[in-house]
């Protein structure tokens, strides 16, 4: 019985080896047979750069590398090899990525072209391009179908998997951005913001998408300019985030440090693509003189409303500063080239509110009043510092909202001794009414304090006392010996 096993397994085996050989032998028939078959026809090769002479992205090279990684499941097995690598947003998602100089197939109405992914180098600069080769006979038949075809396959592989990408300047080179998935989680739901003001925001950037015959008819440019002004931590970075989820644009982060001058960074701009949200963080630096750039005033100023900013559309221009607008150029502010201005304070009661619910999951609280008076008599905290003693202490509420009322004392406390310090007295002018926004633990610390206090002056009057009656009696003594 083992040995009819054994007789049935080896035999198996050679079935499977000579199968693979039957298989491998056709493969390199066939291969070959192609190649010459390739020599009794002539070729028309089409080259597709990544940028044209004005350093722009060449929309075509977008949509056919879209294409090229779609074929993932049906690349022809005259690629030796490719590299797969998985989404770092989402793992399932696996993406191909040609070598350079790999070519691969493809077949199209049973025409079989063929494209290749080249690099080159000219004056020190790296350029890439996609080279199609088809048939001259199949280039009349179907060149413009296939064309055609490339397109709307990458348009629906981008609107199945629409994944929002963060460029940033580089320093040099021709390659200016870099990009990376942007991962930011934040939206117009988790954004804490006066709710009237926010649907304002939602309802302009909507009204602005489907403006583009409004703004053609009018001889405008389609573009959108928003001003974030507030101090630092009150969630502008967030709305930016929002902004980008909400319209689903890709972000174009300019770091103003690694821009040349002026004309580099018209390039930056010309190489934005159109549906893009441009950032400019900090813009108050700019125009204070703490900027390290070295591009001008006027070179700004083009920069959000020249000539260059016609070329491309849909795009959105968000600027953030924290100190206030009256230290701007007024003629940085005027319609046109911002549009929006949205002002973000610190956090009030009705955000802490907000925030309460969702960090805590608290909706009611015992010591909501007491944090709603001292909210009311000034103290306030940036949305950052309150979240992140939320966070924290997310596994005691109670315990998140008494640091909180801690950290708020602290701040009121803090002005106060800068007020006593520049000779205004406040300690027994209404000490009552101060003091009822304090909880109990910091009344008596305040108590202590103010004991304290005394007890230091009393001790300092002693001692002023004692070095008197000292300096009299040596006084005294000095007399006599004279």
């Amino acid at each position: 019985m083992f040995l009819v096993f054994l007789f049935v397994t080896i035999s198996f085996l050679l079935l499977v080896l000579r199968l693979l050989y039957k298989t491998s032998v056709i493969h390199i028939f066939v291969k070959g047979l192609r190649s010459l078959g390739d020599k009794f026809h002539s070729y028309q090769s089409y080259k597709i750069p990544q940028h044209n002479e004005h350093f722009q992205e060449n929309q075509l090279y977008h949509k056919v590398s879209i294409y090229l990684n779609s074929l993932l499941a049906t690349i022809d097995d005259d690629s030796d090899f490719t590299n797969l690598f998985s989404g770092s947003s989402k793992s399932y998602d696996i993406s191909l990525h040609f070598d350079d100089n790999q070519t691969v197939h493809d077949t199209f109405f049973s025409a079989r072209v063929s494209w290749t992914n080249e690099e080159s180098e000219k004056e020190g600069c790296t350029s890439r391009s996609f080279v199609l080769r088809i048939r001259k006979n199949d280039k009349r038949r179907v060149l413009r179908q296939y064309l055609q075809h490339i397109l709307s396959v990458a348009d629906e592989v981008e609107q199945k998997k629409k994944e929002i990408k963060l460029y940033m300047n580089l320093e040099q080179g021709n390659r200016r951005w870099r990009s990376i998935p942007f991962t930011h989680p934040a939206t117009f739901d988790t954004v804490v913001m006066d709710s009237d003001l926010k649907n304002k925001v939602k309802s302009d950037l909507e009204q602005f998408v489907k403006s583009k015959q409004y703004y053609h008819r009018l001889g405008r440019v389609w573009k959108r300019s928003y001003l974030l002004c507030g101090p630092a931590g009150t969630g502008k970075t967030s709305f930016v985030a929002a902004m980008a989820r909400f319209l689903c644009y890709d972000v174009y982060d300019i770091d103003m440090s690694k821009v040349l001058d002026d004309s580099d960074l018209k390039t930056l701009l010309l190489q934005t693509t159109c549906k893009s949200l441009i950032v400019i963080e900090d813009f108050d630096k700019f125009f204070v003189g703490k900027s390290s750039t070295a591009v001008s005033l006027s070179g700004m100023l083009n920069f959000m409303d020249g000539i260059e900013s016609c070329c491309g559309e849909e795009r959105v221009m968000v600027f953030t500063m924290n100190n206030g607008k009256d230290e701007i150029d007024q003629a940085v502010m005027r319609p046109g080239r911002i549009d929006v201005h949205v002002q973000f304070p610190l956090c009030d009661f009705s955000g802490f509110k907000n925030m309460a619910s969702s960090y805590l999951g608290v909706k009611d609280h015992k010591l909501f009043p007491q944090l709603e008076e001292i909210f009311q008599s000034g103290a306030s905290l940036s949305h950052a510092e309150i979240g992140e003693i939320m966070i924290s202490n997310r596994n005691s509420p109670s315990r998140a909202l008494k640091s909180i009322i801690m950290a708020l004392q602290s701040n009121i406390g803090g002005q106060r001794l800068s007020e006593s310090g520049s000779g205004r007295s406040r300690s027994d002018e209404g000490s009552e009414g101060a003091a009822s926004v304090f909880c109990r633990e910091s009344v008596h610390t305040v108590r202590e304090f103010r004991k304290l206090y005394g007890l230091l002056k009393m001790g300092s009057r002693r001692k002023e006392s004692v070095d008197l009656s000292s300096a009299e009696k040596e006084g005294s003594q000095h007399g006599v010996q004279n």
